[in-house]
């Protein structure tokens, strides 16, 4: 259990309207693992707001034993779907059946149940599927995928105790109390965020979204959240680099920074050195980290000890990276392998995908991706082709080239088949489109090409492939406009 380091009778968990000591939030996590033991699962999956329900049913399963599928609540009806059929699983602790069925379009039998609290247990019917899970699998954390259909990345909870307490002891704070920013579900969070302060002797903060101002995946009412940063006073954070370039710019315009800040994490994207040092004149001492799910999630570090900013610090003390012809190759601790693809159990090292070196001083830079993804300031990985394949469906679309890299949103590039094709047409199939995908995936702004790309053979392979950069430079004054609108009600996805 992760618990054993937590003082008896101090509030280690405080919720929106409700707190927990440690032997509450034993009594708690203890009734739901007799519940959940007595069904016989050996699988469950959680689909849950972030709250102190979210981290019980978590615990529970940890201690009973029970492989847990923790479901983002920003995924897609179509990937909630792929998760639980990959992992052949028909039960679900829920905090919203109802919302959670209708996403699912589940239209078949089901039943639920009370079993602890708001949290109940959606039972699908069951399907005779064959499902590969590599043995000692704790925890199966889909990402947001670079396409469609994320995998399944499987760990141990030794793997994730080894890596929280690595951080722990880098983070290097006695007590820390941590406020949830990002959902559960984000193994960066799940780890870093709960289990490291929980071994720490620390108390976690977990709000709300709504209370936070957050709408689903988007923050709505940014001066809310800046209210509760100023009444909750946390030591530590998480943050994407959007939700960092927010609060500096609010520290600029007069909001007081927690004077409480002692160590604020950012990752998921590069952050530039200057967006770094930026936020720590205005009071936030923040620190940029690197990491991946399939290395138990982070890789490495900087912190008050070793600090570069503009670098994505030095390995945590459970890995050892190496470039491999300029790709970053994560050795130790590695992933127990990917569900249903028993050719990747048991690797002893993880090939990234990233691009990067290390300097002099061992401090690690990532420069890019290896591959075509691309990485928006939210931390997500999206393949555009996932996207242009979904939008050139249409056949009154004969190009699409979706661009995002370290952009908040996706933006797009259309041609239209005829030219007698309205700006209407395409507004309205990119409408229909967006709501098919993930939030984070969505094309929120676009522009209509006056000549197809394929006109110029500067712009295009011969085999027909856009050459992405290319197109990125000469059209860099489109697509900054295409930025420069408005879109804040949808920006934090």
């Amino acid at each position: 259990m992760m618990l054993e380091h937590c003082t008896e009778g101090r509030i280690i968990l405080r919720g929106s309207d409700k707190f927990y000591t440690r032997r509450e939030l034993l009594h708690s996590s203890e009734q739901l693992q007799q519940h959940l033991l007595r069904t016989g699962l050996t699988r469950v999956a959680l689909y849950a707001e972030n709250g102190c329900d979210w981290i019980i049913a978590d615990l529970a399963c940890i201690e009973a034993e029970i492989c847990l599928i923790p479901l983002p609540t920003f995924f897609s009806g179509q990937q909630l779907r792929h998760a639980l059929e990959t992992c052949n699983v028909t039960t679900i602790i829920t905090d919203h059946p109802d919302a959670l069925l209708t996403k699912l379009g589940a239209e078949q039998q089901f039943s639920t149940t009370k079993s602890l609290g708001s949290l109940h247990l959606v039972q699908l019917p069951k399907a005779d599927r064959a499902v590969a899970i590599p043995p000692g699998t704790g925890k199966i954390t889909f990402t947001s995928g670079s396409t469609g259909q994320p995998k399944g990345v499987c760990l141990s909870h030794a793997q994730l105790r080894r890596q929280a307490e690595a951080l722990r002891d880098l983070v290097a704070l006695e007590q820390p109390r941590h406020l949830c920013l990002l959902p559960l579900s984000t193994l960066l969070e799940n780890v870093a965020g709960v289990y490291a302060p929980l071994l720490a002797n620390g108390e976690i903060l977990v709000p709300s979204g709504e209370s936070l101002g957050f709408r689903g995946s988007a923050l709505v009412a940014p001066m809310q959240l800046l209210a509760q940063l100023t009444e909750l006073q946390p030591h530590t954070l998480i943050l994407i680099p959007e939700l960092l370039a927010f609060l500096t710019a609010s520290a600029r315009r007069g909001w007081p920074v927690p004077t409480s800040l002692r160590f604020v994490a950012v990752g998921g994207a590069r952050v530039p050195a200057d967006a770094v040092v930026a936020a720590r004149d205005c009071g936030i001492p923040v620190f940029e980290g690197y990491g991946l799910s399939e290395c138990a999630s982070v890789v490495s570090l900087n912190t008050r000890r070793h600090d570069l900013p503009g670098s994505c610090g030095q390995p945590l003390p459970t890995v050892n990276v190496t470039i491999d012809d300029g790709e970053v190759v994560v050795h130790g601790n590695a992933m127990l392998g990917y569900v249903n693809e028993p050719e990747s159990w048991q690797k002893a090292a993880i090939t990234t995908g990233d691009l990067g070196h290390f300097d002099s001083s061992g401090f690690l830079h990532i420069s890019g991706r290896k591959k075509n993804v691309l990485i928006t300031s939210y931390g997500r990985n999206i393949s555009p082709e996932w996207v242009e394949s979904e939008l050139l469906v249409n056949s009154r679309l004969s190009e699409a080239l979706v661009l995002g890299d370290g952009r908040p949103y996706c933006v797009a590039l259309l041609s239209p088949a005829t030219a007698d094709v309205t700006d209407e047409e395409l507004a309205a199939w990119v409408t229909q489109v967006n709501a098919q995908l993930p939030d984070y995936a969505r094309v929120r702004n676009w522009y209509r090409l006056p000549i197809p790309l394929r006109a110029s053979p500067v712009l295009m392979t011969p085999n027909g492939k856009p050459r992405r950069d290319k197109i990125a430079e000469l059209m860099q004054d489109k697509i900054d406009a295409l930025y420069a609108v408005d879109l804040s009600p949808d920006r934090v996805a």
